[in-house]
C-alpha cells in the first residue's frame, strides 16, 4: 500500500509540472495507456493469492480513479490558460468588410406564379391543388375528350403501367397533360359536400410527349375556374382582360376574343392580346399607334364550361354554369420579362438565374411586376 501512495504522489506531481496539453497527454499515456505504470500493476494481480488481491485491486482501482480525475482538471485548466493567451493575443479589425456571400434568386416562375395568385386573390379565387399522376378518367373521361381523340395516344402522352381504381378497376394512370384535372377533382368533391359557387385557380407541371425549340415535356400550366349560377360569357371577357391588363400592367392592353374548340367548353374562344413590331424586329405590348398595323398573339384558351364536364362532376347543367381557361406559365413569364429561350428555364443554369432572376427581398411588385 505504501508503494502505491508513494506513486500516486509521484503521479500527481508530474501531471502538475505538465505545462501544456501536449505534455499532459504524454503523462495519460504513460499512466493509463495499454503500456502505462497503472496498467502495469493491474497485470500482476493475477500472481497474488486472493486476499491479497482484493486489497491491492481495489487501491490500484481508486488510484486509477483519482489520477484519471487529476489529469482531467488539470487538461481543463491548461484549456482555460490556453484560450486567455489567444484572447489577450488575438484582435478583430472590426472594419474591415464581411466576406461577400452569394445571393439567392427567386425563379421566374415561382415569380410570375405570386404574380397572378396575387391578382386572382383580389378577384375572390382560391389556390386548388391536384396530383401530377392521374388517371384516365379524371384528366380525359371527365373533360369530354371521346376515346381516340389524338391527346389519348403514346406518342402525345405519357403513360403508365394500370394501377387498380377504388372500384377495384384497372386504371390507366399517366403523367396529367394539363392542370384541367384539378378542377375536375376540384368541382367532384364540392358536389359530393355541397353546391356552387367554385372559384378556383391551380398551378403546377403538366407533361406531353413532345421537344423541340417552342415545347418541351414538362412546363408548367395555370387553370381558373368560375362555376355559378347566371355565369355568362361577358362574366368571362371581363375577367380575363383585367387579368392580362393588370399582370402586364398596361390599362389599354387590346385584347381578342376569336372563336375555337376545345373538348370541355362550348362555346371556346382562344385569347389574344395587341402588339406592335419594332423596326429592329422587336415587340412592344400595347395598342398601334394610328397608321400602324395591330398585330396579334394568342396568350391562351378559353370557353364556357361544357355541360358534359358539369354532369361528370354531379353539377347539374340545367342550374350551374360557368367558364374556365388556362395558359402556359413559361409563355406569359417570357413575354412579360423578355426572356427569349423557353429552354433556358430547364437547364438549371445559376448564371442565368441570377441574370433572370429576383431577389427574394427587393422584386417586383406581385401584382404588377413593376
Amino acid at each position: 500500500m505504501s508503494d502505491i501512495n508513494a506513486l500516486k504522489t509521484e503521479l500527481s506531481t508530474e501531471i502538475e509540472a505538465a505545462t501544456d496539453l501536449a505534455a499532459l497527454d504524454e503523462v495519460r499515456v504513460s499512466v493509463l495507456g495499454k503500456k502505462g505504470r497503472i496498467t502495469a500493476l493491474m497485470k500482476t494481480l493475477g500472481r497474488m493469492d486472493p486476499e491479497e488481491r482484493k486489497t491491492t485491486g481495489q487501491a490500484l482501482n481508486v488510484l486509477k480513479d483519482e489520477i484519471a480525475a487529476l489529469i482531467k482538471r488539470q487538461e481543463s485548466a491548461l484549456k482555460k490558460q490556453a484560450m486567455d493567451v489567444r484572447l489577450a493575443s488575438e484582435t478583430l479589425d472590426i472594419s474591415l468588410p464581411p466576406r461577400p456571400e452569394r445571393k439567392g434568386h427567386v425563379h421566374p416562375i415561382s415569380q410570375t406564379i405570386e404574380e397572378m395568385v396575387t391578382i386572382f386573390a383580389s378577384m375572390g379565387f382560391s389556390v386548388a391543388e391536384g396530383p401530377d399522376i392521374e388517371d384516365d378518367w379524371h384528366n380525359f373521361t371527365a373533360l369530354n375528350f371521346p376515346p381516340g381523340h389524338p391527346a389519348r395516344e403514346m406518342q402525345d402522352t405519357f403513360f403508365l403501367p394500370d394501377d387498380e381504381s377504388e372500384q377495384g378497376e384497372r386504371a390507366k394512370k399517366l403523367l396529367r397533360t394539363h392542370t384541367s384535372s384539378v378542377q375536375i377533382r376540384n368541382m367532384t368533391e364540392i358536389a359530393k359536400t355541397g353546391a356552387p359557387p367554385i372559384k378556383t385557380i391551380c398551378f403546377g407541371r403538366t407533361y406531353r410527349s413532345d421537344y423541340d425549340m417552342t415545347h418541351t415535356p414538362m412546363f408548367h400550366q395555370m387553370e381558373c375556374l368560375f362555376i355559378d349560377k347566371d355565369v355568362t360569357m361577358a362574366h368571362l371577357k371581363g375577367c380575363l382582360t383585367d387579368f392580362v391588363r393588370t399582370f402586364f400592367a398596361l390599362d389599354d392592353l387590346p385584347v381578342r376574343f376569336r372563336p375555337s374548340f376545345f373538348p370541355f367548353v362550348e362555346p371556346g374562344a382562344e385569347v389574344d392580346i395587341g402588339y406592335v413590331k419594332n423596326k429592329d424586329g422587336s415587340i412592344k405590348l400595347g395598342k398601334a399607334p394610328e397608321g400602324q398595323e395591330q398585330k396579334w398573339m394568342e396568350i391562351l384558351g378559353s370557353g364556357m364550361v361544357h355541360p358534359n364536364v358539369l354532369k361528370n362532376c354531379g353539377i347539374d347543367p340545367e342550374e350551374y354554369q360557368g367558364f374556365a381557361f388556362g395558359c402556359g406559365i413559361e409563355r406569359i413569364a417570357m413575354l412579360k420579362y423578355g426572356i427569349p429561350d423557353l429552354r433556358t428555364f430547364f437547364d438549371c443554369d445559376v448564371r442565368w438565374l441570377a441574370h433572370y432572376g429576383f431577389s427574394s427581398i427587393d422584386r417586383p411588385n406581385a401584382a404588377t411586376g413593376q
